[in-house]
């Protein structure tokens, strides 16, 4: 197990659509995406933002105020969205410092594979389905910033390389 290295803003990988996973992720690196996220005090963490340009990520939302509730998926497909939308300020491991206001559906019901090759489907509100939202915007090369509008995501942009040049 260990630590891989995030990806930060503005590697253009993170804008790169993923490909869908064919086969297995293997456990090792699904392992070291979870040892990554909590390392990185993250509750989500998509292949992408780890260099791993496939559909697939990690999420524990629980683990910060109580019992672990880790879960890996794969080939998420988001089927179903409430039509209510929520602000929320997000914060992003792929560019650090920066929170961002993210306007997302409230609930969405999600299909994915689980790394064990059984297909699921269940349905998610909150945070958790913020989490999952978010994840699932990596995997289409969309980040926080892409959320806002032009004048919004310039001055986030100014900030965010004033602190990190």
């Amino acid at each position: 197990m260990s630590v891989l290295p995030i990806l930060t803003w503005p590697d253009a990988r993170l804008s790169w659509r993923c490909d869908p996973v064919e086969g297995i992720v293997p456990d090792d690196l699904i392992r070291d995406m979870f040892d990554t996220m909590y390392a990185a005090k993250g509750r989500g963490l998509a292949a992408p933002q780890v260099g791993v340009m496939q559909r697939f990520f990690v999420m524990d939302v629980g683990w910060k105020e109580g019992p672990p509730s880790p879960m890996a998926m794969i080939n998420p497909v988001i089927m179903a969205a409430e039509r209510v939308p929520v602000e929320m300020e997000e914060v992003c491991l792929s560019i650090p410092g920066l929170s961002v206001p993210v306007t997302r559906p409230k609930a969405v019901t999600v299909q994915w594979t689980a790394p064990e090759g059984d297909i699921h489907m269940a349905d998610f509100d909150g945070f958790e389905a913020r989490c999952i939202q978010h994840e699932f915007d990596h995997l289409n090369g969309v980040v926080t910033l892409d959320h806002l509008d032009p004048r919004a995501r310039a001055a986030m942009l100014s900030a965010y390389e004033g602190n990190h040049s």
